[in-house]
């Protein structure tokens, strides 16, 4: 009976331990980030050159450049809803976004985009409005 309650309290003693640690785990995560290439908004050309090929739970950032040539943007609701965002950085603002649908330019400028899928499937982003398959960027998320 003693032996049970010694290593009853030997387990308890040993959980609150892992529990007062800080989370360490998330923050690792955040310093392995792969860059993609950038979405590149310029009038009259394609988004991206390919489908990015990425895998869920893995951190990512991507650039989006516009080249001031018209006014655009990149919607995708389904994207950003199957990913988690850490960060938006515009003009050295870093903005931390509990929801987003689309970004768009009026000018020349740069967008980067921190963030994790945390659900497979295939997303886009495209710009609004329009058909073309050159007119978005798919983003094919394995599990």
């Amino acid at each position: 009976m003693r032996s049970k309650v010694l290593s009853s309290l030997v387990m308890a003693v040993a959980a609150m331990a892992v529990a007062a640690q800080p989370a360490t785990a998330q923050s690792g995560l955040l310093k392995k980030k792969t860059k993609l290439e950038p979405i590149t908004l310029a009038a009259g050309k394609p988004l991206a050159a390919k489908p990015y090929e990425l895998e869920a739970g893995k951190y990512y950032s991507i650039d989006i450049v516009a080249d001031g040539s018209q006014e655009l943007g990149v919607a995708g609701p389904e994207f950003f809803r199957n990913v988690w965002v850490n960060e938006i950085v515009i003009n050295d603002v870093e903005v931390r976004p509990l929801g987003i649908d689309s970004i768009e330019f009026d000018g020349e400028g740069k967008a980067t985009i921190s963030f994790i899928p945390i659900r497979p499937g295939i997303f886009e982003l495209r710009i609004p409005k329009t058909t073309g398959d050159t007119q978005k960027a798919v983003f094919n998320v394995k599990g």
